[in-house]
């Protein structure tokens, strides 16, 4: 019997106070995006709830898609039937019976939100189990550790009967907690910081330095290639491609000592803080780990981060390598981040770079570059941004022409 409806169940923390109705509408904003494909679906909000009428649509079809909504803790195919003792049994029965692996052992949980119901709670777990049992005379009960749980719900118009729960994206509803620009390189960390930080509920804009002729169109390529991964949980996303080779370049010429790098990731996010506020951003995430590299020290993040006033994010400061490794395989952003295209942090790289950094000697570094200021803000008039998406053909470009 195919599932007529499936129920999908909206975290706690989304329905606290006064935001519970923003926070339902971007989830079904959502919803309607990444269920597009099948108009024949209908939507229903209830208290911590949101129910799909799948109409004909299989459930199989959306599952995947599902999976991909911020803000939806877990969901359920369901069977429906009329609020009588013989449907719900019948419909229990046929649940169990289209089970993929038929079980050993189950359970029945049944939950009457119907109060008028004429059979309680306990009363109806034993009038189901026990139809099923006679039905199914080779399954066993176990209220400990089933193999399958049968949950059946008397709502106020309908009964629910179903066995599934799918585990779902979790986190908060894309965008309820503001925007943000994500420093997006070609590596395997900045994905999973852009990722973990939507899933808190931050819409992002992605911010790319590239140095072209240094770095090849194929290292650009690679960069939009991972902004679609992200693109299959946000929908469309803004890629800015800023032109570093002008800045990088000249802090080369004039500089060249262990503090190199940190001179150039401070420009960098000088000018993503210029991109944040111009599109309305309140904060830049970054795919920072404490202690993988040397920019990634304390000291370091100390010397780099006070370069800007906007608040940095950085999901991944805690995070050991294979954990950050594990997520990126789950978000399907490793393959691509893996491939052996150069970006523009590996250029120019002083021998031994300073792990401890001090500030009023990088500060003195960059009083000596009068110059710097201008070819940030040239960098920044001469950003491309696109627009990416998880269909290339629905990808746009728009230059901007000046901010200032």
């Amino acid at each position: 019997m195919t599932p007529q409806q499936v129920v999908l169940r909206l975290g706690e923390l989304t329905l606290k106070g006064r935001n519970r109705h923003r926070f339902e509408q971007a989830v079904l904003q959502q919803l309607k995006r990444v269920l597009r494909p099948w108009g024949a679906i209908k939507y229903e909000k209830e208290f911590g709830r949101i129910t799909l009428h799948l109409n004909g649509t299989p459930y199989e079809a959306v599952r995947e898609p599902l999976k991909t909504v911020f803000g939806i803790v877990s969901f359920s195919p369901v069977l429906t039937t009329e609020l009588e003792l013989e449907r719900v049994q019948e419909t229990a029965l046929l649940a169990m019976r289209a089970m993929d692996t038929q079980p050993r052992t189950f359970k029945v949980s049944v939950r009457r939100v119907n109060k008028s119901f004429p059979h309680d709670s306990q009363e109806m777990n034993r009038l189901v189990g026990g139809y099923v049992l006679r039905a199914m005379p080779d399954l066993k009960v176990d209220v400990h550790r089933p193999e399958a749980e049968l949950k059946v719900e008397l709502r106020e118009r309908q009964a629910l009967v179903y066995s599934q729960v799918d585990r779902g994206a979790g986190g908060f509803p894309l965008g309820t907690n503001g925007k943000a620009v994500l420093m997006l390189s070609g590596g395997i960390d900045s994905p999973v910081a852009g990722y973990l930080a939507m899933r808190q509920g931050l819409a992002v804009e992605a911010v790319h330095f590239h140095s072209y002729p240094y770095t090849s169109e194929r290292s650009q390529e690679k960069v939009k290639e991972l902004v679609r991964k992200l693109a299959v949980y946000a929908g469309p996303i803004k890629l800015h491609m800023v032109p570093f080779t002008s800045v990088q370049t000249k802090i080369h010429e004039t500089y060249r000592e262990n503090l190199l790098i940190t001179v150039l990731r401070r420009a960098m996010m000088r000018i993503a803080e210029k991109l944040a506020e111009v599109n309305g951003a309140g904060a830049i995430v970054t795919g920072e780990s404490l202690g993988q590299v040397a920019s990634q020290t304390l000291a370091s993040m100390n010397a780099i981060g006070r370069a800007v006033h906007l608040p940095l994010i950085r999901p991944l400061v805690c995070m050991e390598k294979l954990e950050i490794i594990r997520l990126a395989e789950a978000i399907d952003s490793y393959e691509v981040s893996i491939l052996p295209y150069e970006d523009c942090c590996t250029l120019f790289l002083p021998p031994s770079p300073s792990t401890n950094p001090n500030l009023k000697v990088v500060e003195s570094i960059e009083e000596g570059m009068p110059w710097l200021q201008e070819e940030m803000d040239e960098a920044v008039r001469n950003t491309e941004t696109l627009w990416i998406d998880t269909d290339r053909r629905a990808e746009q470009e728009d230059r901007f022409s000046s901010f200032f």
